[in-house]
Parts: structure tokens; sequence; C-alpha cells
């Protein structure tokens, strides 16, 4: 694991135990919805893709998370390049359907200092799940955590490989 400098994002998120699966598609929306959570029109596409059609067995994910800067990455770097990074230093990607119980077990996150919901990029104090692409490029690229205004967010949102990102911007990694 990589040094965590006070003040990153990875100190308030840890490593953390989640519980993933179990949950039909149904069942997974009503307890989001009965925790509060919003939901953008990206989230939701994404939450009605066939990977929340199986109901996947539940079972416990080691997560964590980066940013740019504690990956050795320079700013405006790409989701292969920060994917690849986080590979080759011991972490791997989330599975796609993880996110929308990481935002259940995370509803303590901290507020962003800004409450604009969307602004063409990665807002500030979100987590970006780490995940493998479910679609093509019109498609949601995966999802993020952000509460803004004391609402718990499951956003999904989209990119293509050449969007750079900020050194602070946090991505939540599978610790091996």
């Amino acid at each position: 694991m990589m040094d965590q400098g006070p003040g990153d994002d990875s100190m308030e998120f840890g490593i953390r135990q989640v519980a993933v699966g179990g949950l039909e598609r149904a069942e997974l929306m009503q307890h989001l919805a009965q925790s509060g959570v919003q939901l953008n029109g990206f989230a939701k596409q994404l939450l009605e893709h066939q990977i929340f059609d199986e109901l996947v067995p539940a079972h416990n994910l080691t997560l964590t998370s980066r940013n740019l800067q504690q990956l050795g990455l320079d700013a405006g770097a790409t989701l292969p390049q920060i994917f690849e990074r986080a590979v080759s230093v011991g972490l791997k990607l989330c599975p796609a359907y993880a996110g929308p119980y990481l935002r259940l077990d995370f509803l303590d996150q901290a507020a962003s200092d800004d409450s604009v919901l969307s602004a063409g990029k990665k807002p500030d104090g979100s987590l970006t799940i780490a995940s493998a692409s479910v679609g093509d490029e019109d498609f949601p690229r995966g999802f993020y955590l952000r509460v803004v205004d004391e609402v718990a967010w499951l956003r999904g949102y989209r990119c293509d490989d050449t969007n750079g990102f900020a050194l602070a911007d946090t991505f939540v990694f599978r610790c091996r």
C-alpha cells in the first residue's frame, strides 16, 4: 500500500470491507431510496444495465481509495493510465456493480465544498469507483459518490479514454 498523507480523501475513506451483492435490482433500488440516496440520470441508466439483472451472491470486498498523486501520476492522466498504474502497484478494479453497495455503506462521506452537481469536470469531494466500462462510449462509464448539501448521491458519469483527471481526483479500488 502507498502512504497516505494528511488531508487526503483516502484518509477519510480508509480501507473498508463492503458487503456487495445479495439484492435483486428492485431491492437495491429500494435500499437506495430508503437511505435517501439521490441518483442522476446516468446512475439510473447504469442501474438498468444487465449487470444488475443477475443476482450476485453476497460477498465482501476490501476497498481503498487513491488519488492521482498517491498513484505517482501527473495531472492529466487518463482512465486507462490511472487503471494501469493502480494495477501495477497491487490494486484491482472494482466490479461495475459495486457502486450502489458502496454508496449504501458510505453514507457518512464528507460533504463537497461546492454544491454544483454538474460542471463538466470531476466534482469536488467525489469518489469514483474504478471499474471497467460496461457499455460503449455513449453509455455511462461508471459510478461516483458525492455528498452535496447533506444529501448522498450515487451519480453516473461519461468520459472517453482521452479525458484527463486532476491530481486530487480520487478513485476507489479493490485491495488484492
